[in-house]
């Protein structure tokens, strides 16, 4: 992995808050992701092994946001 060198914030207050939006982006990413993956024709099993989870608990975090997008919540391909 490659460090990455950024300026402290001047308070812990100011990078806490940097953490927060961080992780919200993070989450932002992950769900487009997922939901890209499985337009694609991805199984949440390959979702999970990509994201380091167990299929269980990336559908579990996902598959009510697939279904109400139309999205296929069962099957899908390994390929």
């Amino acid at each position: 992995m490659m460090a990455v060198l950024i300026d402290r914030p001047e308070s812990p207050a100011d990078g806490l808050a940097a953490v927060v939006e961080l992780r919200r982006l993070a989450d932002r990413l992950e769900a487009a992701e997922v939901e890209r993956a499985l337009r694609d024709g991805w199984s949440w099993s390959r979702i999970a092994e990509a994201l380091g989870v167990t299929r269980q608990a990336v559908h579990k975090k996902y598959a009510k946001r697939a279904a109400s997008a139309g999205l296929p919540t069962r099957g899908g391909s390994d390929a």
